[in-house]
């Protein structure tokens, strides 16, 4: 009988410890007869191999404590949080910069999102042979899954630089070519390349968001895809493809409200443009651990991903962000909960704030509905308008034509309520521009890659000061602006693969 293979990646025995999809989990060994494939050859069964990829997103290894310490904790934004004697194993040396290539949080990062572009090469690859599915969904499918792939790239190489483009499942037996593709590591000119041409393949299948049903918002869109391109341009600095791929990004405003866009009201609204859907209730899922971990200690979490004091100062007075993207100790939310203020005897018998308690924690992963769980409702919002807005504005910034981006930046800022930048100069704008990305997705995972496309990293580590860092952090030129690549991998690479400078 003729077998199709579903192949995980090869070296998934070194790299990965499961996945939560076992309906379609299957071994690199294992094989599926085409009696099987009849199955899925339909609409629902061609929606699962997608299905499957958006379910790697919930995962504790691709979007929780891991790819919070190394996005979040490792930026200006955040300190380790926590209790001192809670490093959760290795957000001390997250904050502190001082990580090597044994790092778990950049080895789980690395894996995950090989894992997840494994679900969407499947996807690729079973999707053409479904033909007892409609033609049109299996091709609006196939441009989700370059979109998926595509993101989970971006991440990849902002993290790493150059790695492996794995751009289909490897034969099995392996063979020499595909053990090399999996293996050896592109440039970073190249991943882009990679990543740009599988955008634009999306765009060219997916809908407009108003083109889904309601309880298909989640789904990846032909706005989402505009404006991912329109970020991977932002970081290789293509400033009139910034502004001409923002412009393609249509259908969406800034909402009113800023602090209900991270509440249960405000998923999928009419600003975002792609996010995470978590769902506490049971059986579908949230996103693992990710509200838990970062919730109020002693109350309802971990404490871990705290908002610092150099955030804090980051706001101007009267700006509504600061409120709504920080939980202070001592004070009631919006849902009527008390975050209580800890205090304790000093030496003297007199009560006094227990300062070993964090007094802040990141409110946009709060979830009021199920604020004790393991899985809740919070989502991760990734792309949403405000963000196209401001990349729309410092690109114009940089192309000389400042007078049409500061409209842009003012438009954000009326929606904090603040008023008008004072900024007029090139560079001046592009200072305001800069500050307030900071404010506007402070905990949304883009903070350090800011600081390092920018060239603002050295010198914003150094002003990063507290208890923990009164002379602030060292953030190593030629060295912090990428994380290690997995020793394991550069083991099993065979010196096919180099690690990056410094680790």
């Amino acid at each position: 009988m003729k077998k199709i293979y579903i192949s995980m990646f090869v070296l998934s025995a070194f790299f990965f410890s499961g996945c939560a999809d076992d309906y379609l989990d299957v071994k690199q060994t294992e094989t599926v007869s085409t009696d099987d494939i009849e199955l899925f050859n339909n609409d629902n069964g061609a929606k699962t191999f997608v299905t499957a990829i958006y379910s790697k997103f919930l995962d504790w290894d691709m979007s929780s404590f891991g790819w919070i310490g190394l996005a979040s904790i490792t930026s200006d934004d955040a300190d380790k949080g926590s209790t001192p004697s809670d490093v959760g194993t290795d957000k001390d040396v997250l904050d502190a910069l001082t990580y090597n290539s044994s790092n778990p949080s950049a080895e789980s990062t690395f894996n995950a999102n090989y894992d997840g572009i494994n679900r969407c090469n499947q996807a690729l690859a079973i999707l053409p042979k479904l033909d007892k599915a409609d033609p049109a969904l299996r091709e609006r499918l196939m441009g989700e899954a370059k979109f998926l792939r595509a993101f989970m790239y971006f991440t990849l190489v902002k993290c790493y630089g150059g790695v492996p483009i794995v751009d289909h499942l490897a034969s099995i037996p392996l063979s020499a070519e595909d053990k090399a593709m999996q293996l050896t590591r592109k440039t970073a000119v190249e991943v882009y390349a990679f990543i740009e041409k599988d955008l634009n393949d999306a765009i060219a299948v997916l809908p407009n968001k108003s083109a889904y049903s309601s309880n298909e918002k989640a789904r990846a869109s032909k706005g989402a895809a505009y404006a991912l391109l329109a970020k991977v341009n932002l970081y290789q600095k293509n400033w009139q493809k910034v502004v001409d791929n923002c412009n393609l990004v249509t259908g969406y405003i800034i909402v009113p409200d800023y602090a209900k866009m991270f509440r249960l009201e405000g998923e999928n609204d009419a600003e975002s443009i792609f996010e995470i859907n978590g769902v506490g209730s049971v059986p579908v899922r949230g996103i693992t651990g990710y509200s838990n971990t970062q919730g109020v200690r002693d109350s309802f979490g971990w404490g871990f991903n705290q908002p610092s004091k150099s955030l804090l100062n980051a706001y101007e007075l009267g700006d509504v962000r600061k409120d709504a993207t920080i939980i202070f100790r001592g004070t009631t939310l919006y849902d009527g909960r008390e975050i209580p203020q800890i205090y304790k005897l000093n030496d003297k018998g007199e009560k006094v704030v227990d300062t070993t308690l964090n007094p802040r924690y990141n409110f946009k992963a709060y979830s009021s509905a199920y604020t004790d769980a393991w899985e809740t409702d919070a989502n991760i919002k990734y792309l949403r308008y405000g963000e196209v807005l401001l990349m729309k504005a410092e690109a114009l910034n940089e192309l000389g034509q400042t007078s049409e981006a500061i409209p842009l930046l003012n438009q954000i800022r009326r929606r904090a309520g603040l008023g008008d930048s004072p900024a007029v100069g090139q560079d001046d704008v592009r200072k305001a521009i800069w500050k307030e990305r900071r404010v506007e997705l402070a905990f949304e995972f883009d903070r350090f890659f800011d600081l390092v496309r920018t060239g603002q990293a050295k010198d914003a580590f150094a002003a990063d000061k507290n208890k923990d860092f009164p002379k602030g952090k060292v953030f190593t030129v030629g060295k912090n602006e990428l994380f290690p690549i997995p020793d394991s991998f550069i083991r099993i690479a065979e010196g096919m693969s180099e690690q990056n400078p410094g680790y």
